[in-house]
């Protein structure tokens, strides 16, 4: 986190729930305006791994076959053989992943889902560690395909970069003026060695009622006035699985309540759906996700 903070100026909160959902073995989706740091957050995550990385950067007419390979045939060999397309990285970065259309967007879902990819009814593995870091602009809409609700439910996190404050882009301006950030960014750990952190953070305890806290807390959702649509059982799974690497960054084998309260709004907010009511109370879901946690009683703490 150190090298991608050098990066990344006074985003430490940020910077922190990108390294959460890569060792959680989950994928993120980075929402905010241009120009704050969207694409550089997720060069700086794949610069500061020493593993593969592939950048897509998503049009109207990006093909399926340009995320996930097509089968040649290869006149030598007089056979067909497959040649990779840019999910096959450790990281893959998606820019602007609402730009591209619906039927390139759902190439992604079975990689996502179960980290390999179908072409031509061959099964190909994609290399671990594996995360989907997209990128998309909420506010020009125009000509773009927003994502549905069944493809957001497969990020485990949105996150909002926000405008830095006035020191930190003070600073910025002084360190960064004259070359780029990434230039000076070195690898501070390599495919391997993720792969056995995401193996240390499987082992985290979660006790019964950690676990039924989390369960609470997707429940309250599905019966909340204020959403239409609540969070799904996938959304339980992917809250655990980010409060365990939570706690591993903090040093502990154990999850605590105030891990899943840390992780709940990035995990949580971008899979509900708001009441026109709440919409019209300019009410977000992270507001919601937000009254909920104040709301649903907290287990003490507990090995």
């Amino acid at each position: 986190m150190g090298a991608m903070n050098s990066v990344i100026e006074g985003k430490e909160k940020v910077v922190r729930t990108a390294v959460t959902v890569l060792l959680a073995e989950g994928h993120l989706l980075v929402e905010d305006v241009p120009g704050v740091g969207k694409t550089l957050l997720a060069k700086a995550l794949a610069r500061s791994i020493d593993c593969s990385v592939r950048r897509v950067q998503f049009t109207p007419d990006l093909l399926p076959s340009d995320i996930t390979g097509v089968s040649v045939f290869n006149q030598d060999v007089r056979d067909f053989e497959f040649r990779p397309g840019a999910i096959f990285a450790n990281v893959v970065v998606g820019d602007e992943i609402n730009r591209a259309s619906p039927k390139t967007q759902s190439a992604l879902l079975e990689s996502m889902e179960e980290a390999q990819v179908t072409v031509d009814g061959t099964t190909y593995t994609l290399p671990k560690p594996f995360i989907v870091m997209a990128t998309q602009n909420p506010i020009e809409m125009e000509g773009t395909y927003p994502l549905p609700e069944a493809q957001r439910d497969r990020f485990m996190a949105r996150i909002s970069m926000g405008y830095p404050s006035a020191r930190s882009e003070l600073e910025m301006l002084e360190v960064h003026g004259g070359a780029s950030p990434l230039d000076a960014l070195r690898p501070v750990t390599d495919a391997v060695a993720v792969s056995q952190m995401v193996d240390a953070v499987r082992q985290v305890h979660a006790s019964p009622a950690v676990r039924q806290y989390i369960v609470d807390l997707t429940t309250a959702t599905r019966s909340s006035s204020a959403l239409r649509l609540g969070a799904s059982p996938r959304a339980s799974l992917h809250l655990l699985r980010a409060s365990r690497a939570h706690a591993a960054l903090a040093g502990r084998d154990h999850v605590l309540p105030d891990d899943v309260q840390q992780v709940a709004v990035p995990v949580l907010a971008h899979r509900l759906i708001p009441t026109g009511e709440t919409q019209m109370a300019r009410r977000s879901t992270t507001d919601v996700v937000t009254d909920l946690l104040q709301r649903v009683r907290v287990p003490a703490p507990t090995r």
